[in-house]
């Protein structure tokens, strides 16, 4: 992947360039459904990642929180959970 991920990030703008100028040259005008197009499948990457971004910055604060509480429990309130001494 060292080599193929930078390969990749650069020829895949470049393909889609010369895509959509093959695209203008054959169909004319069609080409805006095609740009269209890719930036809606575009939109839907980015939400996707932003998502899993979110969640996985969300995982990770709630793991912080139960080390926290598990290094100190009567900081989160505890001895309230602790069942009452009989009388």
């Amino acid at each position: 992947m060292r080599i193929a991920k930078p390969f990749f990030i650069v020829t895949t703008p470049i393909g889609l360039a010369l895509g959509l100028y093959e695209g203008w040259r054959l169909a004319g005008g069609l080409v805006v459904i095609m740009a269209a197009m890719i930036a809606l499948v575009g939109a839907a990457m980015l939400s996707v990642v932003l998502t899993v971004r979110r969640e996985k910055r969300a995982d990770a604060e709630r793991a912080a929180a139960a080390r926290a509480t598990a290094a100190h429990p009567t900081a989160q309130g505890a001895d309230s959970r602790t069942p009452p001494s009989p009388p």
